[in-house]
């Protein structure tokens, strides 16, 4: 019998990990209606806790005041990675003419930024309980308890970086870094739920092989920095649509530079090795991993339907954050993979917790 310390880690678990999912999907709204900047300031928006809804209730100057805070707070960064040796970056950031643009204020794109702000502050509540959950496999399984507390961690750096986003005024590093860690959070997340059940069932072994381990870790790893391009051509596009008026969608892809050519040329050498992959997991006697990569091929399937819609119908804002969003998906499902190969491919049967009463 399971105990219910690990169904109740299990659920909260899951349900952490579908609202960061959740979260990544509204970002992909917030980027494709143009909200990013919809609040110019952060944690507050527009000063307050509680936004505007009309301009007459802000300052009449409220565009200096803001881009003032936001080049005040980048200054001060820049000053400490300068003290840490990081000069160029420093540099980078204020050669960047991102920081200086004043922000219109537009209702709907503040409410939009917004209620992704209180989604992402609802995160940090549910990983917190996660980790409160966790506290039982202390004596069980360190490895689980130190996986909560460290996506715990993470989430407020990713709070702080939101707010460096904010402040660069969407420098592209920074949006690209924000992306990043969001798709670590995600992995720890979920090998934290994972690991949590491999005591409390019977797992059939399976031969390994190093080529497919090798294979799974090569899937993982590209499609990690698939997606991190696919944010800086989603930053070109942004450029290309801002240069353009954000008419004439159908001449936006035309005009993207060398890094749309890569990402879409890399996306048929990701086809190739998932299907390489899958073959090989489909010779395995386990049930387990024949239903994730049949997961595995499907987010596929949907992610390469997102980008061909994206690249020859005029770049639709409805797709982007679909797109974004099946890509995290399959990173998920792909790293799911790898750590059930590698849970069977060394494990043994094992008891379902002899000593602990329910």
């Amino acid at each position: 019998m399971i105990p219910a310390f690990v169904r109740r880690f299990r659920f909260i678990g899951i349900l952490t990990v579908a609202a960061v999912y959740l979260l990544i999907l509204v970002g992909g709204v917030v980027r494709s209606t143009g909200s990013g900047m919809g609040c110019p300031d952060w944690p507050k928006c527009f000063g307050t806790w509680i936004p505007p809804t009309h301009i007459s209730q802000l300052p009449s100057d409220y565009k200096e005041i803001y881009t003032a805070q936001r080049v005040a707070k980048n200054k001060r960064l820049a000053a400490t990675l300068e003290r840490f040796g990081f000069a160029q970056v420093a540099g980078d950031i204020f050669a960047h003419p991102t920081q200086y643009i004043e922000t219109d204020f537009n209702v709907t794109k503040t409410w939009i930024e917004y209620l992704n702000r209180l989604l992402g502050a609802l995160i940090g509540v549910f990983v917190f309980i996660t980790v409160v959950f966790a506290l039982p496999y202390w004596r069980l399984d360190k490895t689980v308890l130190w996986l909560a507390f460290g996506s715990f961690i993470l989430v407020g750096v990713q709070g702080w970086l939101g707010s460096l986003v904010v402040s660069t005024n969407l420098l592209p590093i920074m949006v690209t870094i924000h992306m990043g860690l969001a798709l670590v959070i995600v992995a720890m997340l979920l090998y934290a739920v994972d690991r949590s059940q491999q005591s409390a069932e019977r797992t059939e072994t399976i031969p390994f092989s190093p080529v497919l381990a090798a294979g799974l870790w090569v899937v993982v790893l590209l499609t990690f920095g698939q997606i991190v391009l696919g944010t800086q051509v989603r930053e070109e596009v942004d450029l290309v649509a801002s240069s353009m008026n954000y008419s004439n969608r159908e001449g936006w892809v035309e005009q993207l530079g060398g890094i749309f050519k890569v990402h879409r040329t890399f996306s048929l050498v990701l086809l190739i090795l998932n299907i390489y992959v899958a073959y090989q997991l489909y010779q395995l006697p386990s049930r387990r991993i024949h239903t994730l990569t049949t997961a595995m091929l499907g987010f596929l399937g949907l992610e390469i339907l997102a980008g061909i819609i994206l690249a020859y119908f005029a770049v639709p804002a409805a797709v982007q954050p679909v797109h974004l969003t099946v890509a995290t998906l399959l990173f998920g499902g792909q790293f799911l993979l790898l750590v059930a190969y590698h849970r069977r491919a060394k494990s043994v049967v094992k008891p379902a917790y002899p000593h602990v009463v329910a």
